[in-house]
């Protein structure tokens, strides 16, 4: 079970990249939504993942911890999973009810590039920076509730800012 747990909070083994874990963990978790995206997988069954990962993953980060040399280890990266998930539902969300954020039309691969895109830049820019309070919430709260939560916080800032930036594009 321990090697389960974390190859999960690894996201297999992504965390253990020497340069930017937390970069590519999030890099690839928009390429796996912008491909759930094209083979029209319910937005329901991405939910249930989605909130199964978020409710057990700090307890998975807590009874393994140790195995790492600090609080917060570059190696875990599922809380950018997480983080990164919650710009890139709410864009599927947006897609697949409103085609391309307002068209009637589903919009083509081409052009459902862009908003993942963006929500993956923007995820990046808030988790990196950490502006209040984000960065409350990384000093504060050193656990594995912690780990994630600060994630989920800059999941909500990118969600938030992608919408109104797309808005303006679209």
């Amino acid at each position: 079970m321990n090697k389960i747990s974390l190859y999960l909070i690894t996201m297999f083994g992504i965390g253990n990249i020497s340069k930017m874990p937390g970069t590519i963990a999030s890099f690839i978790t928009s390429i796996l939504f912008l491909f759930l995206f094209v083979a029209e997988i319910n937005i329901y069954v991405l939910l249930i993942i989605f909130f199964v990962v978020l409710v057990f993953s700090p307890n998975i980060i807590d009874k393994n911890i140790h195995q790492f040399n600090n609080l917060d280890p570059k190696e875990i990266v599922i809380d950018e999973f997480i983080g990164q998930s919650i710009p890139c539902i709410w864009i599927f969300y947006k897609l697949k009810v409103y085609g391309m954020l307002g068209t009637v039309a589903s919009p083509p691969l081409l052009s459902s590039i862009l908003p993942f895109l963006i929500a993956f830049i923007s995820f990046r820019f808030f988790d990196i920076l950490k502006p209040f309070p984000i960065n409350l919430i990384d000093k504060k709260i050193k656990n594995g509730f912690g780990v994630v939560f600060d994630d989920v916080v800059a999941g909500i800032f990118a969600a938030i800012f992608t919408n109104l930036l797309l808005s303006l594009i679209y």
